[in-house]
């Protein structure tokens, strides 16, 4: 099993970081319903402690307090470039030092919590947007291939 102690200090905060990065790309996709979509990203976090104990490495990403990165971003787009990179980077980290199940429950939790990011607001008629879908998408190419 993998955990906290097979990363540096550096390395997990970048694991811890992805997550948030990927609902902030959601919130971020589409105006409106910010607050929403903010307790939506809280409670993914939630949910996925009540799974505790089918994988210790997820089970110590839930229990950290959700990181963000705390760069100053000058624009939408920045942010969202900067987030898509940290799930790479994120994936690329647990690719080398986790067991490929363990990368796809992280793979799992990171799009199921932009899913509930993305479904915090109705846009319309729309249950998630267009721009939210495009932005998931993208979180997904990031992340990589997923047994879903």
């Amino acid at each position: 099993m993998t955990g906290k102690a097979d990363f540096t200090q550096e390395e997990w905060q970048e694991i811890l970081e992805a997550p948030t990065s990927a609902g902030l790309i959601v919130v971020t996709a589409q105006s409106g319903g910010t607050f929403r979509e903010s307790i939506a990203m809280g409670r993914a976090y939630v949910e996925a402690r009540q799974q505790h104990g089918e994988s210790e490495l997820l089970d110590e990403i839930v229990a950290a307090r959700p990181e963000r990165d705390r760069t100053r971003y000058h624009s939408v787009e920045e942010l969202k470039q900067h987030g898509l990179q940290h799930l790479r980077d994120a994936v690329e980290l647990l690719e080398r030092k986790a067991t490929l199940e363990e990368v796809e429950d992280y793979r799992r939790f990171v799009l199921g919590l932009a899913d509930k990011v993305a479904k915090a607001h109705r846009e319309g008629d729309e249950q998630v947007s267009e721009a939210e879908q495009a932005a998931i998408d993208e979180i997904s190419t990031s992340l990589g291939k997923t047994d879903q």
